[in-house]
Formats: C-alpha cells, sequence, structure tokens
C-alpha cells in the first residue's frame, strides 16, 4: 500500500498558496483584525517581519516581530534576503523572502501585514497576490485610538498622524479598502474576502 501512495504522489505538484498582503495606517485596527481573522481560522499563516524598532509593551520577538538591530538588517538586506522592505517612521522593516517562497511553495496561504511601500514591491514579485487596505474613520478617530494606547509620546503621535494621510491616498492601489468603524463588522468584511479570494482559481488581479 505505501507503494501505490508513494508512486501516485509521483510528480504530482502541490497547489501554490495564497498570498494576502494587508496594509493600514498605524492605529487603524490593521493588527487586532489580523488576530481575529487568524483566530477564527487557523489554516491561514501570518509572515513574521524584521523590524529594527524597540518592542512595545506586551511583544514579543519571534511572535510579533523579528527584533533585530541595524546592522543584523543591512546585514540581510545585502544578503538580498528581503522580499521587501522599507523606512517606517525612522524604523526598517522587512519580510523574509526564503520564508515566502517556501510557505507558498507548500501550498499554505500566507498573510503578510506590511505598509504600502512594501505592498508596492510583493505586486512586483506576485502579480495574484491580494491587496487589503485598512482605513479608519476618519484622521480625528485615528488619533483618539493612538492616544488611547498610551504607548507614544505626542510628538511621535503627530508624525504618526501625518504619515497616516499619505498612506491613505495609496489606499487605491488595494484590491479591496475596508473601513474599520466597527470593529466586528471589518472582522466579517475582512473573513468574507479571504475566502472569496480562496475560492478563485489562481491568476493576477485586475482592479
Amino acid at each position: 500500500m505505501s507503494k501505490s501512495r508513494t508512486s501516485n504522489n509521483v510528480g504530482r505538484k502541490a497547489k501554490a498558496g495564497r498570498l494576502f498582503v494587508i496594509t493600514a495606517p498605524s492605529g487603524a485596527g490593521k493588527t487586532s483584525l489580523i488576530e481575529a481573522l487568524m483566530k477564527a481560522d487557523p489554516s491561514l499563516k501570518l509572515s513574521i517581519s524584521y523590524t529594527t524598532r524597540a518592542p512595545r509593551p506586551g511583544e514579543k520577538d519571534g511572535v510579533d516581530y523579528h527584533f533585530v538591530d541595524d546592522a543584523a538588517f543591512l546585514g540581510m538586506q545585502q544578503r538580498d534576503e528581503f522580499l521587501e522592505s522599507a523606512e517606517v517612521h525612522g524604523n526598517r522593516y522587512g519580510t523574509s523572502k526564503k520564508v515566502i517562497t517556501e510557505a507558498l511553495a507548500r501550498g499554505e496561504d500566507l498573510i503578510l501585514e506590511i505598509d504600502w511601500q512594501g505592498a508596492r514591491q510583493v505586486r512586483g514579485i506576485y502579480p495574484d497576490c491580494v491587496g487589503i487596505f485598512i482605513l479608519p474613520p476618519s484622521i480625528e478617530e485615528l488619533e483618539r485610538r493612538m492616544r488611547s494606547r498610551g504607548q507614544d509620546a505626542d510628538a511621535v503621535i503627530r508624525r504618526r498622524l501625518d504619515n497616516a494621510r499619505g498612506e491613505m491616498e495609496h489606499a487605491g492601489e488595494f484590491h479591496y479598502a475596508i473601513i474599520n468603524k466597527d470593529f466586528d463588522t471589518a472582522r466579517h468584511e475582512l473573513a468574507a474576502i479571504i475566502r472569496k479570494e480562496r475560492a478563485k482559481p489562481h491568476g493576477p488581479h485586475h482592479r
């Protein structure tokens, strides 16, 4: 029986996984939505990015991010180990090329939680990736959420708000946009998009 199973699998190519690129300005609720999505659907995998920023309270290395210093990050960049990389709010972020390539080859459906610059780079390499942009209801609400977290100084919040205005201008580059006014509604919208796209045959997206 084992010989029969082995011979049936010879030459069988695994179905490639789906790549979902989810982007949002800081404070729009992207991370919480992704966590809720993955809790409801454990078959989805999350790519853990590398960053040079310091961990926030409660964040763990290898779980939330791979936290590295500038020298380590630049070394990886020079060795061409990143699928995409960008500087955001004065810190560097990057996605491991090897991790993405191997996960998709295994047929895993993967989520990338990256900024619009990285999303643009990924689209150039994986034109069939699915882009989803999470928007806040307004800049005022975004500021309220940032201040309620109590994690950043006033100057940092002002800088993030200025950056958010520019980031939101790129929402039109994505296949889908979700306004996170009500968390449960946004969570259901995100889950519905994922289900819809997983049911489609592979192929480049056209907006």
